[in-house]
């Protein structure tokens, strides 16, 4: 399986993404999941994938080689796009593509047409733009209310980039976040697996700030894993317990409206019901 997160902040992006790809668990590999193309002072356009790699891969080498345009008879590919959204639709037209190829065949074989991609960069004379590309070809476009797009195990890694993330965020405290996300995402799912790729781009400099290779070596990935689950750990002791109350039947129904149920008699298979607009069913006999 695959875990990427792109985010997309005033400041410029942050990528991460793991390398673990698995079939079956006797066909567990390790491919990267990060496409950088770069031209230093022009563009710089980055690529996240989950689903199938065979055709993340046919994708990627379809936007690279491009598509001759109709009106021009001249290729479109990333290195003559003229905006961000020109690449995405150039991408959309890619999975399209490789999927009136690709489908048919597929099908006969039991496998389901599965790719998802972020793409994120910056194309001089316009701002950082970042798309979540669908396997139909369609996409979206990250807002300032929606700063960053996941792929793959979406949902271990959430709750810390809801929290915390902001379009003002810094890139240093995106870099923590995503992190912690995929750390979180380690934690909870054996199909997602290191080393990692970390890309941070500074936005406007188009050229590539950092590429960092994270593999169980990583002395400060290492430091987010063991501090977080400690420090976790210490508020989870320091928030107080509850203090229950001890309630008796009455309380029940006048108070708590909870649901009641007593027997019509010793020897009856009959229940009274009561219950209540709202709380939780509670059954006492």
């Amino acid at each position: 399986m695959t875990y990427c997160v792109a985010i997309k902040l005033n400041a410029g992006l942050v990528l991460l993404s793991d390398s673990r790809t698995n079939a079956g668990v006797d066909h567990i590999s390790t491919f990267r999941k990060m496409t950088v193309l770069e031209k230093k002072g022009d563009r710089v356009i980055t690529l996240l994938s989950s689903g199938n790699l065979a055709i993340s891969q046919a994708v990627r080498q379809r936007i690279v080689q491009g598509f001759i345009d109709d009106t021009t008879g001249r290729p479109r590919t990333v290195w003559n796009a003229e905006t961000m959204f020109d690449v995405a639709v150039l991408v959309g037209d890619a999975v399209r593509a490789v999927a009136h190829r690709e489908t048919h065949p597929l099908k006969e074989a039991g496998v389901d047409f599965n790719v998802n991609l972020l793409l994120s960069g910056q194309i001089l004379g316009e701002e950082t733009r970042m798309f979540h590309v669908y396997s139909a070809g369609n996409f979206i476009e990250a807002t300032d209310e929606n700063c960053y797009f996941q792929i793959g195990e979406a949902k271990y890694g959430k709750p810390i980039l809801d929290r915390v993330l902001t379009v003002d965020s810094s890139l240093e405290e995106a870099v923590k976040c995503a992190l912690i996300s995929m750390d979180s995402t380690l934690k909870s799912n054996l199909s997602v697996g290191m080393p990692l790729d970390l890309l941070v781009y500074q936005a406007n400099s188009l050229s590539i700030s950092h590429t960092i290779h994270i593999d169980e070596r990583n002395e400060y990935f290492d430091m987010i894993r063991k501090t977080w689950g400690q420090s976790l750990r210490q508020v989870f002791t320091d928030l107080e317990s509850p203090k229950w109350l001890s309630i008796d039947s009455n309380l029940h129904d006048s108070h708590y409206g909870l649901l009641t149920v007593n027997p019509i008699s010793q020897d009856s298979n009959s229940i009274n019901f009561k219950q209540s607009s709202s709380s939780p069913i509670v059954l006492s006999v």
